[in-house]
């Protein structure tokens, strides 16, 4: 009888559009998680595998052993792809020039991921049985012979290498490559029992099987033994991926965010607009249960029509954004199973977690309301709703991210907006009062008016002001992350670097490059050397730890250090001050944390066989991204005076420099320069390899230009993202203008009965809504700043500042913005008649 009965009521509210609204609220939310959780996972698979180009692979195991032939089976049951590489270094013999050179032995199937650039293209294929693949550099030192030994044999030198895919960026390892095949390894003789030699044994396959994988092999691995992917660090796009993938997970709590504001408005308004009905079903002797199990119906039925045009919805923004991405990224299709579940999930626990304390409110509403219409019934306050809706959406938030730093700033936003419009809502009340019901102009009018709704209008401040905080976040965080890429690889970011610089060729190398008219960096001195003691406690390896010996752990290698009178321009100053005494030394802030050093601390190194101790004088946060020369650890240049060093620096070079060079343009007319070169900038590098055969060149610049496109395509991502943020922030504020329209219906219709010209009202709405725009605007700033310097400092590690702009800019949006929407809204209202609003309101 009751289901009946619940049924039937059901069909005519929805029949007359008075479910339309929570259902609509309810379909934004799983439309705007399951679509942006959709799409947000597609873009970061994409990246993450346009990325792993970087490293050839998806994941790789670095070892200095062979690994138990039991993991690369469990590989292949898992349905991987897998490659068994080898590298080290040798000399190689041309008559009577020699050049040590690091040697990629590679099977067949390498790459796995991405192509091996040559001069003359991109390529899939190897080399030969007898022959080797050469870096460019090579071919300069050598003087460009036909064939090479290599041990105990003779490889004929096929074609020129402009860069592997995992060539990495380590300007210190300064031996040029060579590539030859896994099979020519032991005709070499090179490698003997106790010979220094790295196993790369890289796999490739979809997102599932690599996470079974690593689950299981990456607990297997001892300490010498590294499980490398695109975010470990070792790839330079590892930073840029990892903020893409934090802010994509943001973008997404916001849509949950702006879901759950819109079904609390929904809900609120209608159990409102139901409570002379509760009243009226308990004066005719409905019992509580049936009342309960009336709108318990109406709230799942409608809780289910939301989710199915939600999910329907969230497939098909899916389908309609995979048509406007670039193929390489539309290519990736992550399955739809967690999108799914996440969009049900987030329909059943916000439309039952936002709709509680309204539904409570409801349900016990006296029977004595229909005498007393203020009558509301229930004793306990607004703290019920604050806390059931704050807990849903901290679930909802940690369900879908896995972050409490992301999740936690989104509660404190919501928090702090709650604080202020509740401050807000107290003033609007009482300043109201001086205002009263003066009607002789719009701007008296609308102050009456938001004076008369103070709490509704509270409520639509709360879905105006939210919608305008996600976008003002989510908008500077994008705009933020794009500036900071933009400052790692400017237009003339270096594209050479030059390592082994003696300390003789300092200015003749100078002179070259001022005479070929190229500006290069400033030159490091490199010492190597080794931390022994922190505050006099020796320190131990990791080896030495794991076998039990007592100890502080130290850095198991030698370390690159370098001297410098100002900090570097990629390095910002944390703690301390930088080197200014001749004991000092600054130390980079990751290292610092790792061996617990801190400022005042005493470090010992090994020398040349000397002991050097010097006080830590500031630590540093180094931009490892940048491409540019970076050091752990930067001394005064009268702590390393006593040592031996050779320098290294950088510089930028294109073609359209290298031909307005006349030196290099004579050199090429003799013949012997553009011959062996295709390019005017190909000559200035032959020619500076022949005029210091002792310094490396390392060419970065397909690596600068691969990375370049990556962030392209992260750039593209955050512009979608925030597209759809935007799509999703305009669905609420529709829905929030909804809200209030009956109320506005009621009152029209009395202002048009006492004589109120069309003019007067339509100004006065207009007014009314801008206030309420400009309110929120300016609640949505000091919200925005709040939650930006959270984010910046405790997720993303940006630099935070203030938005001035933001102050004028936000209110007067806003109040265009609300003003334009509500007029829309209530354009129909506005041209009605006094009898026809009387007759739509009855």
């Amino acid at each position: 009888m009751e289901l009946s009965l619940a049924w039937r009521l059901f069909k005519r509210e929805l029949q007359q559009g008075q479910l339309l609204l929570i259902i609509l609220a309810i379909m934004l939310a799983v439309l705007s998680v399951s679509g942006l959780a959709r799409v947000s996972e597609r873009l970061q698979v994409a990246i993450s595998g346009q990325a792993s180009q970087f490293i050839a692979a998806d994941r790789i195991i670095d070892s200095p052993v062979k690994i138990d032939a039991a993991i690369l089976t469990k590989a292949e049951d898992l349905g991987l792809k897998h490659v068994t590489n080898m590298q080290f270094n040798s000399m190689v013999y041309s008559g009577d020039k020699f050049q040590l050179v690091t040697v990629r032995a590679v099977e067949t199937g390498y790459p796995l991921k991405g192509d091996i650039e040559l001069t003359s293209g991109k390529t899939k294929a190897l080399p030969q049985a007898g022959e080797i693949w050469f870096e460019t550099r090579l071919g300069g030192l050598l003087g460009y012979p036909k064939s090479i030994e290599l041990g105990n044999s003779e490889f004929v030198l096929s074609n020129e290498i402009s860069r592997l895919p995992d060539a990495g960026f380590n300007p210190f390892a300064s031996s040029p490559v060579v590539l030859m095949r896994m099979e020519d390894v032991a005709k070499t003789g090179v490698i003997q029992p106790g010979s220094r030699v790295t196993y790369l044994y890289q796999f490739a396959g979809d997102e599932a099987s690599l996470t079974a994988f690593e689950q299981s092999v990456k607990p297997l691995l001892n300490s010498t033994q590294r499980w490398v992917d695109v975010q470990s660090g070792d790839s330079p796009i590892a930073g840029a991926v990892k903020r893409a993938e934090r802010f994509l997970l943001l973008a997404s709590l916001m849509g949950i965010a702006l879901a759950c504001a819109a079904i609390g408005i929904a809900a609120q308004r209608y159990c409102q607009r139901h409570y002379d009905v509760v009243a009226m079903l308990k004066t005719f002797g409905a019992s509580a249960k049936q009342i309960r199990l009336l709108f318990g119906t109406h709230l799942l039925l409608v809780t289910l029509m939301g989710i199915v045009f939600g999910l329907v919805g969230g497939v098909l923004l899916d389908f309609g954004i995979s048509y406007l991405l670039p193929p390489e990224i539309a290519a990736y299709s992550p399955p739809l199973t967690r999108p799914l579940l996440l969009g049900v999930s987030t329909g059943l626990i916000s439309a039952f977690m936002f709709s509680a304390y309204p539904l409570m409110r409801l349900l016990a509403i006296p029977p004595l309301r229909v005498l007393q219409r203020q009558l509301e019934g229930l004793p306990l306050g607004m703290w019920l709703h604050l806390l059931l809706s704050l807990g849903a959406m901290a679930l909802l938030g940690y369900l879908y991210s896995q972050s409490w730093a992301l999740t936690l700033t989104v509660v404190a936003a919501v928090l702090l907006l709650g604080v202020l419009l509740s401050v807000l809502g107290f003033v609007m009340i009482r300043l109201g009062h001086s205002v009263g019901m003066k009607t002789t102009n719009p701007l008296q009018l609308a102050l009456a008016g938001l004076r008369r709704r103070a709490r509704q209008n509270a409520v639509q401040l709360v879905g105006f002001s939210a919608a305008l905080v996600l976008l003002l976040t989510i908008l500077a965080l994008r705009q933020d992350l794009l500036n900071e890429w933009q400052k790692q690889l400017p237009e003339n970011a270096p594209n050479y670097f030059l390592v082994n610089i003696a300390p003789d060729d300092a200015k003749p190398l100078n002179d070259f490059m001022t005479t070929k008219g190229i500006v290069a960096t400033d030159i490091y001195p490199v010492i190597r050397g080794r931390l022994t003691q922190i505050n006099g406690e020796a320190l131990i390896s990791n080896e030495q730890s794991e076998a039990g010996e007592k100890g502080r752990v130290g850095i198991s290698r030698e370390l690159n250090l370098t001297w410098r009178n100002t900090l570097p321009a990629n390095n910002e100053l944390l703690e301390g001050h930088f080197n200014q005494a001749a004991d000092e030394v600054s130390v980079e802030s990751g290292v610092a944390d790792r061996l617990g050093i801190g400022i005042g601390d005493k470090l010992t190194y090994m020398i040349d066989n000397q002991e050097l101790t010097v006080t830590v004088a500031s630590i540093r946060a180094v931009h490892w991204e940048t491409l540019q020369p970076n050091f752990f650890m930067i001394f005064t240049q009268e702590a390393l005076a006593p040592f031996a060093y050779t320098s290294m620096a950088s510089f930028y070079l294109n073609d359209q420099q290298a031909t307005n060079d006349q030196s290099t343009n004579d050199q090429a007319t003799d013949g012997q320069a553009l011959s062996a070169y295709g390019t005017p900038k190909d000559a200035v590098i032959l020619a500076l390899i022949q005029q210091f055969p002792t310094i490396s060149i390392i060419d970065v610049g397909a690596m600068v230009g691969q990375l370049r496109q990556i962030i392209e395509q992260v750039s593209l991502s955050l512009s979608l993202v925030l597209a759809l943020v935007l799509l999703a922030s305009a669905l609420v504020l529709i829905a929030q203008t909804e809200a209030g329209m009956a109320t506005r219906q009621r009152e029209l219709a009395v202002l048009r009965t006492f004589g109120a010209s069309g003019w007067l009202l339509r100004s006065a709405t207009g007014l009314e809504f801008a206030l309420l725009g400009g309110i929120a605007g300016v609640l949505a700033v000091i919200v925005a700043e709040f939650a930006l310097y959270l984010l910046k400092t405790q997720v993303f590690e940006l630099n935070v500042y203030m938005h001035w702009p933001w102050w004028g800019i936000a209110p007067v949006s806003g109040a265009l913005i609300v003003a334009l929407l509500g007029v829309w809204r209530c354009r129909q209202l506005l041209s009605q008649s006094c009898s026809e609003l009387l007759k739509a309101g009855s």
